[in-house]
This record gives C-alpha cells, structure tokens and sequence, in this order.
C-alpha cells in the first residue's frame, strides 16, 4: 500500500494478540511449583527480576508463605532475581479505598527498576488483585502480572478477568484499567485458610455466571448447593472451574474484552450490589452484595421481563441453600441505592444498560426500570430472607413502600 498525499484521514482497524495464560493447581509453592516457574520467562538470557506483593490477611493466616516464596526464588535464582523483600498490604476493599497505598505500590516497583519484561506476582484476594494490578498497569505502561486468587470469588470471576482498578470518590472502581494479566494461577492450597463466609462469597459469581450462559451449569449448583456450603472440596474446585472456564469464555470470544459497547452481562446483578457496598461502608462483601443483588434483579425479572416466577424463586433459593444472604436493611433505603443506577450508567457512559433474565441461560439487555416494580421485588425479597432465618433471629421486614431517605 502505498501513501496517498491527497488523503486528509485515516480510519485503520487493527487488533492486538493477546494470550490469556490460566492454571490450575493443588499446592503451587509445593508440589505444583514448576506451573509457577513455567510462565516466569528469563529476560533475553539474564535473570527476570520478579516482586511479591502479598495480602496481609492471607500471610498472617498462612505464616510460612514468605519463607515458601524466597525459597521458590532461591532455587530459581538463575532464572528469576527477587526485587526486594515480599512486599504486604491490607486484605478487603482497605487497599482499594486508601489511595496512598497505591503510590507506595509505584515507590516500591521504581525502587527496584523494575521495567516491562519484569514480572509482579501478586497473592491475594480480589480486591489486593485489583489495586496491584493497577500500579503494575501504570507502571512504565505495563509490566508483566501473574495473579494468584486466595479467594473463590476471585478464582472463580475477577482473578481471571482483565479489570484493575482502586476507588475513589466513594464510587467502587472508579480509577482504573483494562490489562490483559500475563497468567493467572488458581491454587488450591490458597484457599484452605479462607473463613467460612469468604469461602462461599465466590459461588454468587457462580450462579451468575450460569445464569448468563448455561442453565445446565445453574441446575448443577442447584444440586449441589448443600456440598458447596459444606466445603466440599471434589464439587467447590469443579464449580470454581467452571465458572472461571464460562468468565474467560466471555472475556476472549465475547467481542467486548475492554467494555467498549454499552453492556456489561458479566455485571448481572451488579448496579445494586456495588452501591450496597459503599452504602454499608464495606461491611457487605462484593460477593454476599452480588448474591443479594442477582436475586433482587431475578424477581424483578419475574415481573418486567418474562421469567418465570418459579424459576425466580429457584435461584433465590439455591443461593440461600448456599448460605449466601439474600437481603439487607439497606434496600430500604431506596434513593440512595437508585443512584447506583447512575453510576453504573456513567461507567460505561452512553444509555443505562442492565442485563436481566427472561430465563436461566437467556439474559437480555435493558435500558430502563420500573422503580415501583423494583422496591415490590425488594420487598419479596425481604419476606423471603425473613422466611429463611431461623424463627429466634428474626426481624421485622422493611415496609411495603420503603420511604426513600
């Protein structure tokens, strides 16, 4: 092709490659070491310098971690050259809401002159992927990110996706990127210290996830969802699996890997679980929120949009079974927890677009909602939490029409 002088613009597609490396486990800093080792490249002959960042709440659970990790170097050390001690920061949405964390993440990675072709593995929970992840997307542009998930939420839904990001403004993830991880590592042992109610906030992305692409998977869990409560490892790890397999489907054959069009399926339930979030000041999880916030939208869309009331209650129910909350006294508060309506519109900008369901495994997109047909759903949901708790603990539900703040 040859350059035309009289040409004014020019308008030329093109894509970039990317590869999405994901692995799956048992002991990674035991048995299963070499699969950490296999995706750690030396850089042009000369040993890669890799840095550790690591989630406080999983080092103080899991002490001998640190010793684990210099050693995995240590036998490495003509292949990989630590840059600097094992680096901590607080587990939760804490890393996430300081900002300040974040410039000493930058402090440390200048420090040790990192460059593109180093490498940040980064061993924690979602919210510790997400903010390290974002220093290292900055960082000169990119370097190279390997996450380890500690948590199911994570290993199942956000470790494996392409977003970091802190938050600011008391708007969740609203500094942030879109950056393809160099690989990603779900390990089982890492999981084996998770508190019981971490350990089951990672199956609400789960029932997401099958609710979006397959209602054979849904049915599964539906199944299951007295072993998953129970910890169950041979169904926790398939389950686990297979919605990191459906996530990552989405991300490479989806056609939207960055978010470029107006919606945003994967965030099914998702415009009333991150206000709820930032409404509780973080005491609610990410997936305790999701999981109320997938059922609310299933009832409302029961109402507006064809499914099946049976099948509504269905997945209200597996996730109860689960052990999942399925309401909050925040839902009350109806004005505030509809601007999240708008903030998640602002996020992508153009039209609001929300995904809802006409059945498992059919989502469809949305551009508005019926405010009056949504707090009924709130309040169905409500009566239903308050039929699941047991008869000693309850407590009065929210009015039919909760009056907005």
């Amino acid at each position: 092709m040859s350059f035309d002088r009289s040409e004014r613009s020019f308008d030329l597609p093109f894509s970039v490659p990317f590869v999405h490396r994901v692995r799956f486990t048992r002991d990674v800093f035991g048995a299963d070491i070499a699969a950490l080792a296999d995706v750690l490249e030396t850089s042009e002959g000369r040993p890669a310098k890799v840095q550790f960042w690591l989630d406080q709440d999983l080092s103080d659970a899991q002490p001998d971690l640190k010793q684990r990790i210099a050693a995995f170097v240590r036998a490495h050390k003509r292949r990989f050259e630590l840059a600097g001690n094992v680096q901590c920061v607080p587990g939760g949405e804490a890393v996430k809401n300081e900002i300040h964390l974040l410039e000493r993440m930058l402090k440390v990675i200048n420090a040790h002159d990192l460059d593109r072709r180093s490498y940040i593995v980064v061993i924690g929970g979602g919210a510790v992927l997400d903010a390290v992840g974002f220093a290292a997307a900055i960082a000169h542009r990119g370097i190279r990110l390997v996450r380890l998930p500690t948590t199911t939420l994570a290993q199942a839904d956000s470790g494996v996706g392409v977003k970091n990001s802190v938050n600011l403004f008391d708007k969740k993830n609203w500094v942030g990127s879109f950056a393809v991880p160099w690989a990603v590592i779900n390990d089982a042992a890492l999981l084996e210290t998770l508190p019981d109610r971490e350990f089951l906030c990672g199956f609400s992305e789960a029932v997401k996830v099958s609710l979006l692409k397959d209602a054979a998977f849904f049915d599964r869990l539906c199944d299951g969802a007295e072993r998953i409560r129970r910890r169950e490892a041979a169904l926790t790890s398939e389950v686990i699996r297979e919605s990191a397999w459906w996530h990552l489907q989405h991300i490479t054959r989806g056609g939207d890997p960055f978010e470029a069009l107006e919606a945003r399926p994967l965030d099914f339930g998702h415009w009333s679980a991150h206000k709820l979030e930032v409404m509780s000041g973080f005491s609610v999880r990410h997936g305790e929120a999701v999981a109320m916030g997938v059922a609310l939208d299933s009832l409302y869309s029961s109402r507006k949009h064809g499914l099946a009331h049976a099948d509504a209650l269905r997945i209200v129910d597996c996730l109860r079974r689960i052990g999942l909350p399925l309401s909050h006294p925040l839902f009350a508060r109806t004005e505030t927890l509809f601007e999240g309506l708008e903030e998640f519109r602002q996020h992508l900008g153009g039209r609001l677009t929300l995904t809802m369901l006409a059945a498992p495994g059919s989502p469809l997109n949305v551009h508005e909602i019926d405010e009056a047909a949504m707090i009924d759903s709130m309040h169905e949901l409500a009566e239903l939490a308050l039929d699941a708790e047991p008869a000693p603990t309850r407590k009065t539900p929210p009015a039919k029409n909760p009056a907005r703040d």
